[in-house]
């Protein structure tokens, strides 16, 4: 082989690896990103989940729960939750009476109708108002199940491990009124364990930074709001 032959060869294999090193440089922070994005929104899934748990315990029991057995077994199997409802009179209805004429308030005070005060699941409650699912990926709407709801405590990557996520409650002083309070939350060295090191290093720095919590959460213990630092 002609020692220009043996050149070109080298210098075709160089530059194919060059090629694939340019390639693989632009696309691996890329590839870190996709997944970044694909694990924020499995756990803002999760997070709304654990939100909308937490407003119904308080709407329930008057605070926010820092334990998740208590939060989930109470919910599910409890039937503790004080609703009120209007039950129409009809045998006390005069023949010249509208019903639907009448506002509720006079309506009541004249008997036409009754509020009546019953328990029911918490659970259940926020099945009937829509208040357990979320559109997927393909666009259709997926009821959360009481299995899902039993296992919301788990930060969904990565997948060979089992974080929980870390919930904390209690109250912060507001002109002498004790406001209950949450929190939920996951940091990134979690949710990203089993992503390239150096990369996981580097974001969380980014975010730093510009003072963003380097990772996912939903509520605040030091202020009486329940906003996520995904939305």
């Amino acid at each position: 082989m002609k020692l220009k032959t043996v050149v070109q060869i080298v210098l075709a294999a160089a530059i194919v690896g060059l090629a694939l090193w340019l390639y693989s440089s632009i696309m691996k922070p890329v590839r870190f990103d996709n997944e970044y994005n694909v694990r924020r929104a499995a756990c803002a899934t999760k997070l709304k989940t654990i939100r909308t748990l937490e407003e119904a315990y308080k709407q329930t029991y008057g605070a926010y729960c820092g334990n998740f057995d208590t939060l989930v077994n109470r919910l599910l199997q409890e039937d503790s939750l004080l609703i009120s409802h209007t039950v129409v009179n009809y045998d006390k209805i005069p023949e010249d009476v509208d019903i639907a004429d009448v506002p509720e308030p006079e309506a009541i005070k004249k008997g036409y109708m009754t509020v009546v005060a019953m328990y029911v699941n918490p659970i259940a409650q926020l099945r009937e108002q829509g208040k357990l699912s979320y559109t997927t990926e393909e666009g259709e709407l997926h009821e959360i199940s009481d299995q899902e709801i039993r296992d919301v405590r788990y930060v969904p990557y990565p997948k060979d491990q089992q974080y929980e996520f870390d919930l904390q409650a209690g109250a912060v002083d507001r002109g002498g009124l004790q406001v209950p309070v949450f929190e939920c939350k996951v940091p990134l060295d979690k949710l990203l364990a089993d992503m390239d090191h150096q990369d996981v290093i580097n974001k969380i720095a980014e975010l730093e930074r510009i003072n963003r919590y380097a990772g996912w959460k939903v509520g605040d213990m030091t202020q009486a709001v329940t906003d996520g630092n995904f939305e």
